[in-house]
């Protein structure tokens, strides 16, 4: 059953795993054709992804996965996103 508020999300959901460079998926979209959210949301899941413990691997740890998201921005990650996660990074 669909819920209906949830609808506008739908774009940033489906495309968050898009690349800046658009050699991403579901659509291969890039640069400004990725929602603004999904890019958003891209750098954050990233984050919290290479932070956190998983069961085949230990967190790594904050410095390691920004230097990761670094790297990639420009082409995983709009490098404005990526620029002001980096600037957030102070408050985490």
């Amino acid at each position: 059953m669909p819920v209906a508020f949830l609808a506008p999300l739908r774009p940033t959901v489906r495309h968050h795993h898009e690349r800046f460079d658009g050699h991403g998926y579901p659509d291969g979209l890039d640069n400004g054709k990725i929602p603004l959210l999904a890019r958003i949301i891209a750098v954050a899941d990233t984050y919290d992804a290479m932070t956190s413990e998983r069961p085949y691997r230990p967190a790594l740890s904050t410095e390691m996965a920004l230097a990761e998201i670094k790297r990639c921005a420009g082409s995983q990650f709009d490098p404005q996103i990526v620029q002001a996660f980096l600037e957030l990074e102070h408050t985490i």
